[in-house]
């Protein structure tokens, strides 16, 4: 994709995207309902003429190319089944309009229904199914006619969320056996995280960073794709060099080393760290960290999270695994709190966050 913008009327809804993916990648557009992410894989697919700009499958310009010549798979969120057909028919319409018929077909379809758990069902009517399975039909009809690109809308947002992770898995097994290079829009960060070999965070119709989950996590390139992915603390503070190291005193006057993402930035920065690193400690056996009231603890399973008042503008959250619990915290305790230099990330002070 080079340079596509997408408009409807005087709205600018993908602006100036450019983003080359690799053939049999598995590639996800993140970001929150409304930021362009579904505009762009419609116009990936044909059904949205893009404004400026050119599309390219396969080394192949396609943008004169309509939607059905396109050799794409598309996966929408609702279940698009044909309710009049059973699973077999279901899965055989995207190849009868290949025109591929006959035992060509029947081998294609038996294999697919197979890859996808569904043998047995195959003349199951769509009211005899679960969500989990229709949408398992709408995945095996896509990848039936083994596309070159499949290209999945929040097909699984309509699911309970145990069975989100179940078909999710099922998912990420299925493309990598079959190689199938895949485009996949969700506004869920796990979803991005454990699916994508890459992920392209969009807000407001711009690319804001693309990168491996595991850089864009560890090292977000804006204030707005750290807030997004993950869970944060992200606070006002003064950045200045001091004895060799970076060093931001935030608002209350307390003082955090930084090694990490943006420790070049001086002045007025955002200063941000992620709750699971930020350890808890009772103050009286602390010679330094941030002091704090804890407000608020809750249990969670694996984990406890903690919320510390720490004369800030907002309170510091803090997940602690539940294994590894200080004795004695309660609400009301005064504790102290460290982040470790390489865990803080600064970002210049006029950084925006997404817009949600």
């Amino acid at each position: 994709m080079v340079d596509i913008s997408v408009r409807f009327g005087a709205l600018t809804v993908v602006s100036h995207v450019n983003l080359s993916i690799k053939a049999g990648e598995f590639f996800t557009l993140l970001g929150p309902s409304g930021c362009g992410k579904t505009t762009l894989l419609r116009a990936i697919a044909g059904f949205y003429r893009q404004f400026e700009g050119s599309i390219s499958i396969g080394g192949s310009v396609v943008d004169d190319i309509p939607a059905y010549r396109r050799n794409t798979g598309m996966v929408f969120q609702n279940y698009a089944i044909f309710p009049h057909l059973n699973v077999w028919d279901n899965v055989a319409y995207g190849l009868a309009s290949r025109k591929i018929s006959g035992a060509a077909a029947a081998q294609r379809i038996s294999e697919t229904l197979e890859m996808v758990d569904l043998k047995g069902y195959e003349k199951r009517m769509p009211k005899q199914l679960s969500g989990g399975q229709q949408q398992r039909v709408v995945m095996a009809r896509a990848i039936a006619i083994r596309p070159r690109v499949l290209l999945m809308d929040e097909p699984l947002a309509n699911l309970d969320a145990k069975l989100r992770v179940r078909l999710r898995n099922d998912l990420k097994t299925l493309q990598r056996s079959l190689g199938i290079t895949t485009i996949y829009v969700t506004h869920d960060q796990e979803e991005a995280l454990s699916l994508s070999d890459r992920l392209a965070v969009i807000s407001g119709g711009e690319v804001l960073q693309v990168g491996t989950p595991e850089d864009v996590y560890a090292r977000p390139g804006t204030l707005g794709v750290a807030e997004f992915i993950g869970e944060g603390n992200f606070l006002r503070g003064h950045a200045a060099q001091e004895d060799g190291r970076t060093t931001v005193v935030l608002r209350n006057g307390a003082a955090l080393v930084t090694s990490g993402p943006g420790s070049n930035c001086r002045g007025e920065v955002w200063v941000g760290f992620r709750p699971q690193d930020v350890s808890l400690h009772p103050v009286a056996e602390a010679s330094s960290g941030i002091v704090g009231t804890l407000r608020a603890r809750t249990y969670l399973g694996s984990y406890v999270s903690y919320e510390v008042d720490c004369g800030l503008d907002r309170p510091i959250s803090v997940q602690v695994v539940a294994t590894a619990v200080p004795v004695g915290m309660h609400e009301g305790s005064q504790v102290a709190l460290r982040v470790e230099p390489p865990q803080v990330m600064l970002f210049p002070g006029d950084d925006k966050a997404v817009e949600l």
